[in-house]
């Protein structure tokens, strides 16, 4: 039995599918889960993509978009290779192409990495075989409201150009593919054998990154919202001496999670796992290395902990292959009904929207989850991603420190159980008083640039823990002798949520600092001031930042700011309009918003 060969690979902020060759296996069409799943867990560099791209002819490009509408960090080389300027107009006119891309309506430039990389394949002579598909995480279906008809349709173009030869067997439905890894399981591990991650050293080559963080010891851990207040947020302060993790102000520090131990207990109780047990990964394909993170051999309890992220809430990838694995017709049924194209309204009344995650799912499913070989654990539950926050800030300030502000996710569904968010409560539940407390991290640049001019002004609006890079930005500036820091800040109770409050005060008396403050939900402070902006915009060249939640304040702060061009600039609605765009344009207008 054969199969027209898809090669999959991370180039475009996802995965890039290549339809090529014929190999000796069974066939069946990748489903919108198992295109899921390699995005998530396919970690192979893209070397090759650049020489060879012109000769593949037929390609499939999976693309995010980050930032202000950048591509993510493994595209870039791409992205750079896609757009240079010498590339021939026919460069790609052997090559037939779609392209999917996975997004957020709640952000300005929705999906413009895929509808930029669309029109620029079709410039360099691509045939396009659909339009670009954007999916939409704010859709109440996700993503898949869009995906699923785009993909039903991309697959009767691409059968029609390459049909499947007479002799190739279709693998049938509910067959589950082999899992990319056996689990080999050991009797006798030493007690010398450590699972500790492998950590940037006190004198490292480089700065910390992914696979190689930097385990920063938590100095304090303090509650700075008022004992009344309906939210737990942390100021949280971490020594990284000796690091050699080095940020300026807009850079955020991400650190990596662990899951719960009563989670972990659950977890291991209703697959029937031993976590004391041990194992070493084999891969199925050679040439296919090991999850990173992932010590060998490694503990059940140490994958379960630190790498599944059972806290999550399932796609449906999940649901398909779940009910591939369970021996229990009734609940393979219902498995599969909720991973169907007819079932997602089900889906998502069962799982979307009270927000179940996969340990809840697990036990709803218990014939099910019992029987799940051990070897499907990675193919069946995504890793745990690391979380980003905003550097709350400066070195020259707190040298040998790095601080952040973290709002504490927890809220209430349908569900019993409140949810959790995995990052936040479990930063929250460390306390460095009870004994050392140790945090992986490392640190990258951040969708915020500051100008380097010392005498250019800048303007800040953070509403709540949006506030956190601008602290950064204004104690950097202030120690580099620049006083043109104007902050707009709002929250709901001033002596409850009211954060660095003494110390803003103290910069106001010390000139360095213009303060605009709004409580309980007041409106329309930035029109107030409207004067003032115009003539720090237009007369003073002033740099414009936004952080905050991306659902309601960026379309309010652009709507004001395109009120006060047209009443203190005197502009007209269009002019007005163009005027904000060339500001976005030149990064004089800059934004960091999160969902």
């Amino acid at each position: 039995m054969w199969r027209r060969g898809w090669a999959v690979r991370p180039c475009a902020g996802g995965w890039v599918a290549t339809c090529r060759l014929w190999t000796p296996t069974r066939w069946r069409e990748p489903s919108v889960g198992r295109m899921r799943s390699w995005q998530s867990e396919t970690l192979y560099l893209c070397l090759f993509i650049e020489a060879n791209l012109i000769r593949e002819p037929l390609v499939i490009f999976v693309c995010a978009t980050t930032g202000q509408g950048d591509p993510p960090d493994n595209m870039k080389n791409f992205w750079r290779f896609i757009f240079r300027k010498n590339l021939p107009s026919n460069s790609l006119c052997q090559m037939d192409f779609a392209v999917l891309g996975l997004g957020d309506s709640s952000y300005t430039k929705f999906n413009f990495v895929a509808k930029k990389l669309h029109r620029r394949l079709m410039q360099l002579g691509g045939s396009a075989l659909l339009p670009a598909c954007l999916g939409d995480e704010q859709h109440e279906l996700g993503p898949d409201a869009a995906i699923d008809p785009w993909m039903g349709d991309l697959w009767e173009k691409v059968l029609e150009l390459y049909p499947v030869p007479h002799d190739l067997a279709m693998i049938p439905p509910g067959v589950p593919l082999p899992s990319r890894f056996t689990f080999q399981f050991l009797q006798d591990v030493s007690s010398t054998v450590s699972e500790e991650p492998r950590v940037a050293s006190l004198d490292p080559p480089g700065p910390p990154s992914e696979f190689l963080p930097f385990l920063a010891p938590m100095v304090a851990n303090q509650r700075v919202t008022g004992p009344s207040h309906f939210q737990d947020v942390r100021l949280i302060d971490f020594d990284i001496t000796g690091s050699s993790i080095s940020f300026s102000a807009g850079d955020v520090v991400l650190i990596q999670p662990s899951n719960s131990a009563i989670h972990v207990q659950q977890f291991c109780q209703v697959l029937g796992l031993d976590p004391n047990q041990w194992f070493v990964l084999q891969a199925r394909e050679p040439g296919v290395p090991c999850p990173p993170g992932l010590p060998q051999p490694c503990s059940v309890h140490h994958l379960v902990s630190q790498h599944l992220d059972i806290a999550s809430v399932p796609r449906r990838s999940f649901f398909e292959l779940l009910a591939c694995l369970s021996p229990h017709g009734m609940e393979r049924e219902k498995l599969q009904e909720l991973s169907s194209a007819q079932g997602q309204e089900e889906f998502c009344e069962y799982c979307t929207r009270p927000r179940r995650t996969i340990l809840e799912v697990l036990c709803d499913f218990p014939h099910t989850a019992g029987a799940i070989p051990p070897d499907y654990l990675l193919d069946l539950i995504p890793r745990i991603r690391p979380r980003a926050f905003s550097i709350a800030s400066s070195l020259l300030v707190h040298p040998a420190r790095l601080q952040i502000l973290v709002a504490v996710v927890q809220y209430q569904t349908r569900l019993k159980e409140p949810r959790r968010g995995l990052c936040s409560s479990w930063l929250a539940s460390l306390d460095p008083a009870q004994g050392p407390v140790q945090v992986p991290m490392w640190v990258r640049p951040g969708g915020l640039t500051f100008p380097g001019t010392p005498d250019t002004p800048v303007i800040m609006v953070g509403p709540g823990t949006g506030v956190a890079p601008f602290r950064a930005a204004v104690q950097e500036r202030v120690a580099q002798g620049q006083t043109g820091n104007f902050l707009f800040f709002g929250c709901r109770q001033r002596d409850q949520d009211f954060y660095w409050e003494a110390e803003w005060k103290e910069l106001e008396k010390r000139g360095c600092l213009t303060l605009v403050t709004a409580f309980s939900r007041e409106q329309h402070r930035l029109r107030e001031q409207g004067p003032l902006i115009w003539e720090l915009l237009d007369h003073d060249g002033a740099y414009f930042y936004l952080a905050g939640n991306a659902k309601y304040i960026p379309s309010d702060v652009m709507e004001a700011l395109t009120a006060i061009f047209r009443k203190d600039g005197g502009l007209s609605e269009p002019d007005a309009a163009a005027y904000l765009a060339r500001l976005q344009r030149t990064l004089r207008f800059q934004t960091e918003t999160w969902a």
